[in-house]
């Protein structure tokens, strides 16, 4: 079992320490000791609470607005920087705590009308995606 420490999982969650200490003491988690002796709670726990929190399994954003796409990674975020020239752009999206930056045609981004500060998604299908994972 991974056991992951509460600071840890609120991250996962996207909430703050206290909401993951309340759902332990409401039993929405269960309460572990890790090796060092702190309280932890079970990564597949988290993972499926993070499943429940994000609504997967439901229709995505895309589909809830009528589209249908074969793309399964949707960022949702805002604008930070806009830097055009005369073919290209170079937008960057801060998505909670991940920021996400597109190049794409200078055509593109002013047909989209994007400019820092408005809310938009990233939407990436990609063949390669690396996954890394710290020692443990």
């Amino acid at each position: 079992m991974a056991l992951l420490r509460i600071a840890e999982a609120s991250r996962y969650l996207g909430v703050s320490d206290d909401s993951v200490r309340r759902w332990v003491s409401s039993g929405r988690l269960s309460a572990h000791t890790d090796e060092a002796g702190r309280a932890a709670v079970d990564g597949v726990e988290v993972a499926r609470l993070v499943r429940e929190l994000t609504g997967g399994g439901r229709p995505g954003e895309a589909e809830a607005h009528g589209l249908r796409t074969s793309a399964r990674n949707r960022f949702t975020g805002l604008v930070t920087d806009v830097v055009l020239d005369t073919v290209m752009a170079q937008v960057t999206l801060q998505c909670g705590p991940f920021r996400v930056v597109s190049l794409m045609s200078a055509e593109a981004a002013r047909e989209l009308g994007l400019e820092p500060g408005m809310p938009a998604s990233a939407v990436v299908k990609a063949t390669t995606v690396v996954v890394e994972r710290a020692e443990a």
